[in-house]
């Protein structure tokens, strides 16, 4: 198959996903597909004559990808460097390549990649592209919605509240809920702008950090227990994975770096929590409008409650991310987990 390999783009997860979309690349052209790597925002400006060759290139567009640092992407920098400055999200030849592509694989992370606008614009032009629809994209990319979806759906979720820059009153109280709490933005991901605080002095630094980012945050209850994950492949869930970070939680630097953070698939639970945690995930797919794959995230308290924090559309798929440890304690390789993607998408959408 020829296969694009989107990237990039102008989220705060930009490196993660150039990350992740650079092992999706090399493990689908070992698999003897024609496969190339794209930043979605910076395009190819010097693309050959014959725009099929593109997937013939010697490099496959992989120098693109670099490593993960503990820091946060320039994005002022990366919006300075592409050649035409302008501000359309889609690069020089990014659609021409896509349409071109057998399927577009998603390897996009965060903001306009996961919040269903990409998927959508894909979806006027003809384009096929892997990963969930555009409706389910839009809804679970909203914390605060899928909170209340949650709530509805029965699904345990922290107790919490979306907060408004220009509301009037910011205190905790206002919104139902005593410290400690976790402040993070509403659409955000891999952590970035998450801050766990136990005083108003915390809260208040907290806010005006956070909504550098957005201008809408949830504040919800904070909940101490072991963190969890656990994937979802055509509705059915995989094996739980526990993360126990070495230091603090599991933030933007644990995520990422080497030995920061120690990742136990299967994860050491009683078999009713490890079936509970796998239905829970179900259930928040299928409520949330998901198709094809997703991972939900989860906090077990130590009375043994389980709840579900919210659903990662598109979530890392680098080898040594979660999802495809999950799918290998099932006994798929990461190659397979690609390819099996792909399938799911066009049985979802373009069979």
């Amino acid at each position: 198959m020829k296969i694009i390999v989107l990237a990039g783009g102008l989220s705060t997860e930009r490196d993660v996903s150039l990350a992740s979309a650079a092992g999706i690349c090399r493990t689908l052209i070992e698999k003897g597909h024609d496969a190339f790597l794209l930043d979605v925002f910076l395009g190819l400006e010097n693309a050959p004559k014959n725009l099929e060759d593109v997937f013939t290139l010697p490099g496959h567009g992989l120098e693109i990808a670099g490593n993960i640092s503990t820091a946060e992407p320039d994005l002022a920098a990366v919006k300075a460097s592409r050649p035409d400055q302008s501000d359309c999200f889609l690069g020089p030849n990014v659609i021409e390549l896509c349409r071109l592509a057998d399927i577009t694989f998603l390897g996009l992370h965060g903001g306009e990649g996961e919040n269903g606008k990409l998927q959508a614009a894909f979806d006027l032009l003809g384009i096929r592209y892997t990963g969930p629809d555009s409706l389910g994209c839009a809804v679970a990319m909203d914390k605060g919605f899928t909170k209340q979806v949650f709530l509805q759906s029965g699904i345990d979720t922290p107790a919490g509240a979306c907060l408004h820059k220009n509301a009037q009153d910011h205190s905790v109280r206002s919104l139902g809920l005593d410290f400690p709490v976790v402040v993070k933005p509403c659409s955000g991901g891999s952590s970035i702008g998450v801050y766990i605080v136990n005083t108003e002095s915390e809260y208040e630094k907290a806010l005006e950090k956070s909504f550098r980012y957005e201008d809408e945050v949830v504040i919800e209850k904070y909940i101490k227990g072991r963190e969890f994950a656990c994937g979802v492949i055509d509705g059915e869930a995989l094996p739980p994975i526990e993360i126990i970070p070495r230091t603090g939680f599991f933030d933007y630097a644990n995520k990422y770096q080497a030995d920061a953070t120690l990742e136990i698939c299967p994860a050491d639970i009683p078999k009713e929590i490890d079936q509970r945690m796998r239905d829970l995930t179900v259930r928040a797919f299928h409520a949330l409008k998901l198709n094809v794959y997703s991972r939900a995230d989860f906090l077990l308290d130590e009375n043994g409650n389980l709840y579900c924090l919210e659903m990662n559309t598109l979530p890392g798929m680098t080898a040594a991310s979660l999802l495809p440890k999950e799918a290998k304690a099932m006994g798929i390789e990461y190659g397979d987990l690609c390819e099996l993607i792909i399938k799911e998408s066009l049985e979802a959408r373009y069979s």
